[in-house]
């Protein structure tokens, strides 16, 4: 049996449970609890793959190298890949969940070009709030994705502004992540919930909700 090595993260360490839901009040609260991570992985060898929002690219770049970061080093022998949340999530415009559970099985160790041991992957969720469908969706993908994270060691960190989403999302969306960071503390979450059983939930409180009559 596999001895999965603990990663650093937010005063703790992960060690089997590695999908997380991180929530900030502001990118400076971000980066300081996600640079370390970052410089960690990449220093150890882990592929860094960043979806970032589309106008954060050039303050990203600039945190990386104020952090001491390699930037050149970084891209071109492949460790550090930059991506817009855009182009990942709704690359013709819609998000498609099924798509993204291949997607991200691609970018997991073992499948991610370059032959690196573990992905430690930072995705910012932003987008998500333009369309009330998205963050539904969102939900029920960050809940399915588990399967995903469950077979590989890898680390994925969603990360969601708390000023961006509204209460009930923020409850579902901590309700579908093993592992939780609030206040710049990593924790187990008492809140998860297993796939199978959110998303019986989850699904017929958005089937009910849809069929209700329009509140005048």
């Amino acid at each position: 049996m596999s001895v999965t090595t603990p990663i650093s993260l937010a005063g703790s360490q992960l060690s089997k449970t590695r999908h997380v839901c991180a929530f900030f009040n502001n990118d400076d609260e971000e980066y300081r609890v996600l640079l370390p991570f970052i410089k960690d992985g990449l220093r150890s060898g882990d592929k860094a793959v960043h979806v970032l929002n589309p106008e954060q690219r050039q303050e990203h770049l600039q945190r990386l190298v104020d952090a001491g970061i390699d930037l050149a080093l970084a891209q071109q022998s492949g460790q550090l890949e930059l991506r817009t949340n855009t182009e990942v999530y709704l690359p013709d415009g819609r998000f498609d969940q099924d798509r993204m559970l291949n997607v991200f099985e691609q970018l997991a160790s073992g499948n991610a070009k370059g032959g690196f041991p573990l992905s430690r992957i930072c995705c910012r969720m932003d987008w998500a709030v333009e369309d009330r469908s998205h963050v539904d969706d969102v939900i029920e993908f960050e809940s399915r994705v588990n399967d995903v994270w469950h077979r590989h060691d890898d680390a994925i960190i969603c990360t969601y502004h708390l000023g961006r989403f509204g209460g009930d999302a923020v409850i579902d969306i901590m309700r579908t992540h093993p592992m939780v960071i609030i206040g710049g503390i990593l924790q187990q979450n008492p809140f998860f919930v297993p796939p199978d059983e959110f998303l019986r939930e989850f699904r017929q409180r958005r089937a009910d909700r849809n069929s209700s009559p329009a509140t005048a």
